[in-house]
């Protein structure tokens, strides 16, 4: 059986750039992939904090320190310049791969400088 489990995760970067007329895609600073394992054409999901929509689209890079995260194409339609979104990567094992996976997960400031990594999230209590 195969369980697909969260691979990388940039938590609340800003986005600044919405380019509807870009080939569609999301670029992203390659530091940011790079901390990640993000790779570049990879299958990501992004979620918009600030609206609430959730959509599917791939990675490309972007300038290294350069801290872009630019929604293209019809995406950009679903993210404007300022908004906070999570971006996410999956990806799929086998139960025993599961056993002692753990993510990449980058923090990031608003003005989309990590201020922290971590490979676990802390058990959400009631």
């Amino acid at each position: 059986m195969q369980l697909t489990l969260l691979k990388s995760k940039i938590h609340r970067a800003c986005v600044t750039h919405a380019e509807p007329d870009y080939e569609g895609s999301c670029a992203i600073d390659v530091d940011m992939l790079d901390a990640t394992g993000i790779r570049a054409f990879e299958q990501i999901d992004i979620y918009n904090i600030s609206n609430g929509a959730r959509f599917t689209t791939y990675a490309i890079r972007a300038d290294p320190g350069s801290r872009v995260i630019s929604v293209n194409g019809a995406a950009a339609h679903l993210a404007s310049v300022n908004d906070r979104v999570i971006i996410c990567a999956y990806a799929a094992m086998t139960e025993s791969e599961a056993e002692g996976h753990q993510p990449n997960l980058v923090y990031l400031d608003a003005s989309n400088h990590v201020i922290k990594t971590s490979h676990s999230i802390a058990d959400q209590s009631a």
